[in-house]
């Protein structure tokens, strides 16, 4: 089986995998959804003493990691993104970022994904509310490939990171080559009718948007970032100062997450109208992937009607 034939998460658990071979100083901890992040039961079975399953008790899994990175080791902790944002925030805020311990924080089945876990399981926030904290690195891979190389770079970096995993298969971007750099985004398509700013899940509906488009003789400047925080700034203004009008399409609440870290950069340094894709400012409810997009309007087809607005006006 070709890597990118592969769901993220077993790409995910791979990585780890090799990760502990290599260095016995990376450890695995979950919060009772092993089996839903993919490390139960692989990386239970190969290191049975560097994989520690806390149980339902997330605030508790971060103060344990924070103690593990503390004494030296690098640990990956994983759970749902709700739980792993939402419910463990003032722990991650004071045991981890506070005190600047890099541990690796890692939420599953982001936004829509939890499809039918529902409106409870189904995080719109956490991009907004990790990227508000101090010393706390945010990031959204959007293939196995960027995948691959994001986990490898976190388990080698002393920040305190986080990054969300969505757990399906998706179509691959990347190759084998990719190296992962959270300082730089990447220009997935050149135009100069409109900027279009993805990431992660987003990423993939971006890609069918901007095939549509040309075909309609309208060229969107299509940038990914798998780094929310650090933001790549220039890149952004680069392609505005070109097109003078921007989409930006997120699997989250508009407000505070990508969306809202582009309209910051082009409030100071280059003003331009900017459309902003994503939940708006309300919660999620039960379905598919594809239901859920188009209802909220981060769907393929939402992302070119948006397109095709701002080009209008730029």
């Amino acid at each position: 089986m070709k890597l990118h034939e592969k769901e993220l998460r077993a790409v995910y658990t791979d990585t780890l995998i090799e990760l502990m071979t290599e260095n016995d100083k990376v450890v695995c901890l979950e919060a009772d959804l092993g089996k839903s992040s993919g490390t139960v039961p692989r990386v239970w079975d190969a290191f049975p003493d560097r994989f520690f399953d806390v149980g339902v008790a997330e605030a508790n899994m971060i103060g344990i990691s924070a103690g593990l990175a503390n004494e030296g080791l690098v640990p990956f902790c994983a759970t749902f993104t709700p739980f792993a944002t939402r419910r463990a925030y003032d722990q991650i805020t004071i045991s981890i970022a506070y005190a600047e311990n890099p541990v690796k924080i890692v939420g599953t089945a982001p936004g829509v994904t939890t499809a039918k876990n529902g409106a409870t399981h189904m995080c719109f926030q956490d991009l907004a509310i990790m990227r508000a904290m101090p010393n706390m690195r945010v990031y959204c891979p959007a293939d196995v490939y960027e995948l691959r190389s994001m986990v490898k770079y976190m388990a080698a970096s002393k920040k305190p990171e986080y990054m969300q995993l969505i757990r399906e298969v998706h179509a691959p971007i990347f190759d084998e080559n990719y190296q992962f750099d959270p300082s730089k985004a990447r220009v997935l398509a050149e135009g100069a009718d409109v900027t279009l700013v993805t990431t992660g899940l987003t990423t993939q509906f971006a890609r069918k948007a901007v095939t549509d488009l040309k075909k309609e003789s309208i060229q969107a400047e299509h940038i990914h970032y798998p780094s929310v925080k650090p933001f790549d700034a220039d890149t952004l203004l680069d392609s505005v100062k070109k097109t003078n009008a921007v989409v930006t399409a997120e699997n989250q609440n508009v407000i505070g997450g990508l969306g809202g870290a582009v309209c910051e950069v082009l409030a100071e340094h280059y003003p331009a109208k900017v459309k902003r894709l994503g939940a708006q400012d309300r919660f999620g409810e039960v379905g598919d992937v594809p239901y859920l997009s188009e209802t909220l309007g981060f769907s393929a087809a939402k992302i070119a009607s948006a397109c095709r607005e701002m080009k209008g006006t730029s």
